[in-house]
């Protein structure tokens, strides 16, 4: 899904340059649930932000989902994403003068969607994070581990291949980020690759795999434990089946 080699990102004014990223190499497969750890100021922000293809690498190769970014303009860099990859914040970023309906339409207004399959994705995502019945009310009426559910529905109404997490959990409570990494882990187990970045260890080690960052550069890529894959394995078999039914 996602595979960068020798990547670097230089920022340069006149009088400095910092190097956020430097002989990065990652290489996430499809379907994977990756937990990005590192101290603040590691690079891992960089990461996650040039992985959305919200920022661009000064050299080095990255593919994603096959695709040599490298070449790409402005325009289909946009494309990709808008096709490929959907962002869960800390923040929620949700519009408190939208609804949630509302709320999660407005990237599928940008990418075209004709108004009936956009009501059809809307409703399917908000069903998928078991807020369906509040899609009329505000952000204002829901708690915070609801507003957050509701951003995940806004970036999974794009049906993406790819979802990246920043701090998901940051704001919330125990009570709430246990729902909300729930959520996720079901996401994940119906064949979304997903890359979320934490502080949290305790969140870190649900995912498959951690993969710490530290001065801009990979340090160690922990595999998950047999059991745990072994869980996750059994998980996706279950949902298989249960589709299949």
């Amino acid at each position: 899904m996602l595979q960068m080699k020798n990547l670097s990102k230089v920022y340069r004014t006149e009088m400095i340059e910092t190097h956020a990223l430097r002989g990065f190499d990652i290489h996430v497969r499809d379907g994977e649930f990756v937990a990005v750890t590192g101290p603040s100021g590691s690079g891992k922000t960089t990461f996650l932000n040039i992985a959305g293809l919200l920022e661009e690498f000064t050299e080095g190769t990255f593919l994603l989902d096959g695709t040599d970014v490298s070449g790409l303009n402005d325009n289909q860099r946009s494309r990709l994403r808008n096709e490929k990859i959907g962002f869960v914040f800390q923040g929620f970023n949700l519009i408190p003068d939208l609804n949630l309906f509302d709320n999660v339409d407005v990237p599928l207004r940008y990418r075209g969607f004709n108004a009936a399959d956009r009501r059809r994705r809307i409703e399917q995502a908000l069903e998928q994070v078991g807020l369906a019945s509040r899609m009329k009310h505000y952000p204002a009426e829901l708690s915070g581990g609801q507003q957050q559910r509701v951003a995940i529905a806004r970036a999974l109404a794009g049906d993406p291949k790819l979802l990246l997490a920043d701090e998901p959990t940051g704001n919330l409570d125990s009570q709430m980020a246990r729902g909300v990494l729930e959520l996720i882990e079901e996401i994940n187990a119906r064949g979304t690759t997903i890359i979320m970045v934490t502080h949290d260890p305790e969140l870190a080690a649900r995912a498959q795999r951690n993969v710490h960052i530290v001065d801009g550069q990979v340090t160690d890529l922990l595999a998950e434990p047999v059991l745990r894959a072994t869980e996750h394995a059994a998980q996706r078999a279950a949902l298989d089946s249960a589709n299949a039914g």
